[in-house]
């Protein structure tokens, strides 16, 4: 079976993409002063300009791979750890319904024995006769 596209491969392609080091910023800003396109007194709060927008960026595509991953987990049909919690919960409430069921069956029995013993039972009657 061919393997399909290494997708930590793509993240990480993503991720550089969109990440951007404060050291990166501080280069670009400092480009644009040299330049001339940017004075002096703002190059502080480009900085910081051009960090939210990568941390933007990079969100917004964390968000995309989740939304897509969720995508195909669904297409597929495979059991996300909320449908696993809830499976475990239906499961662990049968039982206990189970338990109880039985244990109701189980008290008229012994009340029947607890019965048998009070007015006499054939086994003490025997005893009894000898």
């Amino acid at each position: 079976m061919p393997e399909g596209p290494d997708l930590k491969q793509y993240l990480d392609a993503g991720v550089e993409f969109t990440q951007l080091r404060r050291s990166q910023a501080q280069k670009i800003v400092r480009d644009l002063v040299k330049n001339g396109q940017l004075a002096q007194e703002k190059t502080q709060s480009y900085v910081d300009e051009l960090l939210e927008r990568s941390r933007k960026r990079t969100d917004a595509l964390v968000e995309a791979v989740r939304a897509e991953v969720r995508g195909q987990f669904e297409t597929l049909g495979i059991a996300t750890k909320d449908d696993l919690e809830r499976l475990e919960r239906k499961l662990a409430r049968a039982n206990r319904a189970s338990a109880t069921k039985k244990a109701s069956e189980k008290a008229p029995a012994k009340n029947a024995a607890d019965t048998a013993k009070a007015t006499g039972s054939s086994a003490n009657k025997k005893a009894v006769g000898k």
